[in-house]
């Protein structure tokens, strides 16, 4: 009895503590990879009482020192944690299949990343929605491994898009694909209104989209409404552009220095500086701070039978030239109806209203000479340039102030996708797209006349006349039109621990355009057309004068098309697919072309002998091989069908009859090119999902590249193909995250591409494109420049006299000239020792990412970068004038020994305007490509001022860029055949812009 006393006294002594050390915990619970905040994880105490998070992840628990706090959520490891002495607990759950549960876009649908064989990268829309810029594809630049983006600075430029290198010498351009419906571009799209963008490369993930998948697809997937109460956001951002790279061009007194050598060199005299005092920076002169704003207003809203959502946006983005504005309004309306539990309905639609800037070039601002003045107050003009420049280069501000608000280019622009779908027979669902892609432009044109200020007319009237002494108008309109339809039959089930998901598919689509144009100058009676928007049509003017043009075509495929994803226990993969293409372009020969591939992987991670390998989350080894399918060459949509062109007029008695004949001649056996593709690689995750890491070689073979054949039909030429593009190379991506304590976390991550090209064959032996200093022939890289090797400056003439005869044209060499490689070793430097020296391609390129959030603060930052290119520089290889020189010229050759890279001054030596390594520039560079502060308000702030949520950030964009070209930037875009050519180039400039986030 006293022991039973004695133990009771000790049980109540010991229950009285512990609840006399009950204690209220909180914290938070968080996705130990995303680090965002749970909501609805279930806490539990030993005693089987809880809690649960609230939206933001957050919990409050009365607990005893001794208790076991449990945290569960579905998809995610439960994890048990000791009280102890602790009153706040943050919890880091880890997603039991992180990154594999992610839904994907791939063609006609979605899967699971976990389902996949193939090479795609999902970015979401949060993640470029607060970066400027009205095309969201500029926003990827350096995000994605495989994904080659070159941005233009030119407010509503689109980029130039080039995924795992150039396939083809008639295009680069990707597919777009927006909710389904297929495109060229997605410069109306709003990244406000954006959910998610996939980039799909490999070619288990593009045989699907048949003839037009070989150069990658980029998926659009727009915003929908999440179930729950009304919604409304609201996003604003103001900035200010800067060009933060000036070229260094020559000051007046040394152009000065350096024209009146010129001058001597050539034998002439000094030049007369009367009228040429000026002191003028033309880049400061042009350039100016743009102005951006960008504003979105959306509302959603869902229930179980019905949601919708509403999206508007407006933009207005200055360039850093002034009156270079482009204006957008844009809207997206989604709306779904649940008929019943298994039929569905919805539309979504997109519509958009641009201004297009007129666009003025940099060309005139590092060509002019500084030593003009601006403007001459007396005649209140512009003033003209030097004599020895005035016929080929002008007063800069000439087309920028005279010329201003002289254009109005409007493009409207309407898209719509209706689709149903209905579950039927527990494992079947059949989907009907219906969509519609209508645009139309606009295009008014004045052409005044524009007087500058003379100082060299001899006469008191000093006034000046630049071009076209008649005023004029020009008019356009174009429509341009895509209707498409899909019927697509879904079949998914499981027997056992075999998973299949089917697709059958039909599909049509039609794409269109019609344009007129036309133009009149002002009529005998002098009186010039007014300089009013209201008289810009060519209804105004002379009738004689009046001049037209129109054109049209239109394009059709239908196709038939069947994919499956299988897998059996998770760990064996296998997807197939075939699409099979008809096409309008070759209804009379060859209609059809069939594509197809098959990926295969093997999650390793799955097997019995990985169980204890507790470090790897997932290991996924996979590969896939396919055909893709390549139709865009060159805008002709109709290849088999040449145009007519002018050729020799025949005389019949008095009559001359123009002769007409097709532009070249095709064969019967022509069809669009095709890409042969494979890939092989693996996806790693570990350390409790923390790493992420992919890496892949990739190998594509462009077969039958489509080229001319010349002399194939005496003087016409042939179209075959007969062309061989090769393209290979290794990319990898990589992302750490590590939470630190409490609330403070950070992430690393960065990806790489390597891109090796080869042309394998073109057409006929010694064939070549030539487009300006760029080549493209066999055995050399697409693009690759062409010309000789600057091999030092002759610096006596008895070296002149020791070297190879000269066969260039520009005559004999002399001391000062630039001295060419003789390459072939025959003794004479002439057009046969010109080859490779320079090839546009990088070797590889890459981005980096550091991210850190701590309580209510994030900051981000991304590099991005390329190695291995060239750049060859043209805006300063006049032979008619003589324009402004670089300050690298102040270091010329003059006297034996001065120098050995610069070449004399002497414009009439026409040997050291060759194109040569003279003119290629080093194209890498590194680039910090973006900065973002942000801070989130807490939720107890928003909720007294009525809101959900309220974010305010500050973003900076190429804050600085490490380079080692002279032009205003290093990223140069271009033709397929013909780019990094740098002939004044328009500056990529840094952006600096301020924006709040709010949701009510």
């Amino acid at each position: 009895m006293r022991k039973l006393f004695i133990l009771f006294l000790f049980l109540t002594a010991t229950l009285s503590y512990g609840y006399a050390q009950v204690r209220t915990v909180t914290g938070t619970v968080k996705d130990s990879g995303s680090l965002i905040g749970l909501p609805g994880v279930t806490i539990s105490k030993p005693d089987g009482t809880g809690s649960q998070t609230d939206a933001a992840g957050r919990f409050s628990i009365e607990a005893n020192p001794t208790d076991a706090l449990t945290f569960r959520f579905i998809g995610y490891t439960a994890q048990t944690v000791e009280v102890g002495d602790q009153e706040t607990i943050d919890v880091f759950l880890v997603s039991e299949d992180q990154a594999l549960e992610e839904v994907v876009v791939i063609g006609y649908g979605t899967a699971q990343k976990r389902d996949l064989t193939g090479s795609i990268t999902q970015v979401k829309g949060e993640d470029i929605v607060d970066k400027p810029g009205t095309n969201p594809v500029a926003n990827l630049q350096g995000k994605v491994a495989g994904l080659q983006v070159t941005n233009s600075g030119r407010p509503g430029q689109e980029p130039d898009i080039r995924i795992r290198g150039t396939n083809s010498i008639n295009s680069v351009k990707p597919l777009y694909v927006v909710d389904g419906l297929l495109n060229d571009n997605i410069n109306f799209l709003n990244p406000a209104d954006i959910e998610s963008i996939e980039v799909l490369k490999d070619p288990s993930s593009l045989a699907i989209f048949g003839v037009r998948g070989a150069n990658g697809v980029i998926a659009v997937t727009t915003k929908r409404a999440k179930t729950g109460q009304l919604n409304f956001e609201f996003s604003s951002r103001i900035g200010i552009k800067d060009v933060n790279h000036r070229m260094k061009m020559a000051n007046a007194a040394q152009f000065k220095e350096l024209y009146d050598e010129q001058l001597f060199n050539q034998g002439n005299v000094e030049y007369d500086y009367t009228h040429w005092t000026g002191d003028t920076d033309w880049q400061d002169q042009i350039f100016k701070n743009g102005i951006l704003n960008y504003n979105n207003l959306s509302v959603s809203g869902a229930t179980e039978r019905n949601s919708f959502r509403m999206g508007l946006g407006y933009s207005h983005d200055e360039g850093v030239i002034n009156h270079e504005r482009h204006n957008q309004f844009t809207f997206n309306i989604a709306d779904e109806l649940k008929l019943t539990d298994n039929f569905r309905t919805g539309i979504v639609l997109n519509g958009y209203r641009a201004q297009l800037p007129v666009e003025r070039g940099v060309f005139g601002a590092i060509q002019a000479a500084p030593i003009a003045p601006v403007y001459n107050e007396e005649y209140r003009l512009y003033h003209t340039m030097p004599d020895f420049q005035r016929a080929q280069v002008y007063n800069p501000l000439l087309a920028i102030e005279e010329r201003k608000n002289s254009n109005i280019r409007l493009n409207y622009r309407v898209l719509a996708n209706g689709y149903a779908e209905v579950d039927f027979l527990s494992h079947f669902n059949f989907r009907v797209n219906l969509s519609a892609d209508y645009g139309f432009n606009n295009f008014r044109t004045y052409d005044g006349v524009v007087a500058q200020y003379n100082p060299d007319i001899a006469e008191d009237d000093k006034t000046d006349y630049v071009g076209n002494l008649l005023t004029a108008v020009s008019q356009e309109q174009n429509k341009h039109y895509k209707y498409q339809t899909d019927w697509l039959l879904n079949y998914k089930n499981s027997f056992g621990l075999h998973n299949f998901t089917g697709l059958l598919g039909y599909t049509t689509y039609i794409q269109g355009m019609e344009s007129t144009s036309a133009r009149r100058t002002e009529g005998d009676s002098g009186l010039p057309i007014p300089n009013d928007p209201d008289y810009w049509y060519v209804s105004i003017g002379d009738v004689g004068t009046q001049t037209g043009n129109g054109t049209g075509s239109e394009y059709r495929t239908l196709s038939y098309m069947a994919r499956v994803l299988y897998n059996y226990d998770g760990k064996y993969l296998l997807n197939t697919s075939f699409r099979r293409d008809g096409s309008s372009a070759f209804a009379l020969n060859n209609p059809w072309q069939n594509f197809f591939a098959i990926g295969g992987a093997w999650v390793a991670s799955r097997e019995a002998f990985m169980e204890d390998v507790t470090a790897i989350n997932n290991l996924k080894i996979r590969g896939s091989w396919g055909s893709l399918g390549n139709q865009n060459v060159g805008g002709n949509r109709y290849p088999m069908y040449a145009q007519l062109t002018a050729g020799n007029s025949a005389v019949f008695g008095n009559r001359l009859i123009p002769a007409y004949g097709p532009e070249y001649i095709p064969d019967p056996n022509l069809r669009w090119e095709i890409v042969k593709s494979w890939e092989v690689g693996f996806e790693l995750a570990a350390f409790q999902n923390r790493l992420d890491l992919e890496a892949v070689y990739y190998y594509k073979n462009t077969d039958g590249v489509m080229t001319r054949v010349p002399g194939m039909f005496g003087s016409i030429p042939g179209l075959s193909n007969l062309g061989e593009i090769e393209n290979k190379g290794i990319e990898a991506s990589a992302r750490w995250t590590q939470p630190i304590k409490d609330d403070w976390s950070i992430s690393v991550g960065g990806n790489i591409t390597t891109v090796e090209n080869m042309v394998k064959q073109l057409s006929t032996d010694g064939f070549q494109v030539v487009d300006g200093p760029s080549r493209t022939n066999t055995g050399q890289p697409i693009g690759y420049f062409f010309g000789y090797i600057h091999d030092g400056i002759f610096q006596t003439q008895a070296e002149v006299d020791q070297y190879p005869a000269n066969g260039v044209v520009g005559g004999v060499f002399r001391p000062g000239d630039i001295k060419f490689r003789d390459i072939d070793g025959n003794g004479t430097i002439d057009a046969n020792d010109r080859t490779y020296i320079g090839n546009p391609t990088p070797d590889f390129y890459y981005g980096i990412s550091l991210s850190s959030t701590y309580k209510n603060f994030s900051l981000g930052l991304e590099f991005q970068g390329v190695y291995g290119n060239e750049i060859m520089r043209t805006w300063n290889q006049s032979q008619f004038a003589t324009i402004n020189f670089l300050q690298d010229r102040m270091a010329r050759w003059t006297t034996p020994g001065s120098s050995n890279w610069e070449p004399i001054l002497d414009e009439g030596r026409a040997n050291n305007r060759q194109y040569s390594t003279y003119y290629i520039e080093d194209g890498s560079f590194f680039r910090l490509r973006d900065v973002t502060l942000a801070y989130t308000f807490p939720r107890e702030t928003v909720s007294r001022l009525k809101l959900k949520n309220l974010r305010l950030f500050l973003n900076a964009q190429n804050v600085f860029t490490l380079s080692n070209n002279t032009g205003f930037t290093p990223e140069i875009g271009g033709s397929a055949t013909s780019f990094g050519v740098d002939g004044g180039t328009y500056p990529v400039p840094a952006v600096y812009t301020f924006g709040l986030n709010m949701n009510f």
